[in-house]
């Protein structure tokens, strides 16, 4: 019987390409995505199409709201998703994207419900490359939540096997991550990158997410199967 995992998956191209790297390493998925108060929740829609696709053991969306405190222009209406920022030399603040808190609270949510499952796994897309400015993505915080997760539950006190968070994408640059998913087989028309798309879904082109996501198809030589508005 295969070992089960508690997975991450936002519908980006990241949470994608994790899905089919854990199931390549044989683990029965299990996929967990967030309606959080995000501006861009077509996000879910995409969630769902990957999870059926790629044969998820189950797919669940909690609703939580981190809309309700703000503070991020992914959640807070009247903050501007930023657009066409120099993503070659990055800044040195941390991005007006980053919703506060976001990953320890995903990640306390997963670690429940593995619990429950008797899983001892949890894969999380997180990159400290491209999003080097989010506080949630770097080593350190991972190793501490792992730490946590290790020592508040019943599940990793009363056994003798350790609860581990698996980030496989977390020194891959953009392209490094597409040419391993496509070598795994991932669809990337089923993904969906952008902060800040229109009212059909269609990306914008500008924002972070969708230079980085470019970016990566170029320099893989292809073209993003994606939508965008212009």
């Amino acid at each position: 019987m295969a070992d089960k995992a508690v997975l991450l998956l936002s519908g980006g191209l990241d949470s994608a390409t994790t899905l089919l790297m854990a199931k390549a390493q044989g683990f029965d998925v299990y996929a967990l995505s967030f309606a959080y108060g995000q501006r861009h929740r077509h996000e879910l829609a995409a969630a769902q199409k990957i999870a059926a696709a790629y044969g998820a053991k189950e797919h669940r969306t909690i609703t939580i709201d981190l809309g309700g405190f703000g503070g991020s222009a992914l959640t807070q209406a009247g903050l501007a998703v930023p657009k066409d920022r120099d993503m070659e030399t990055g800044s040195a603040d941390i991005p007006i994207t980053y919703v506060p808190a976001r990953n320890t609270v995903f990640l306390s949510f997963a670690l429940a419900w593995a619990e429950v499952l008797s899983a001892y796994d949890i894969f999380i897309g997180v990159n400290a490359l491209d999003y080097s400015g989010y506080p949630d993505c770097r080593p350190e915080f991972i190793k501490s939540f792992e730490d946590t997760a290790n020592l508040a539950t019943a599940h990793g006190v009363a056994n003798d096997r350790r609860i581990l968070i698996h980030t496989p994408l977390l020194y891959l640059s953009k392209a490094e991550i597409i040419a391993k998913g496509r070598a795994l087989g991932v669809d990337y028309a089923l993904t969906t990158s952008c902060y800040d798309p229109d009212a059909q879904g269609r990306a914008c082109g500008h924002c972070d997410a969708c230079q980085l996501r470019l970016k990566g198809f170029r320099e893989n030589g292809i073209a993003d199967p994606g939508v965008y508005a212009a």
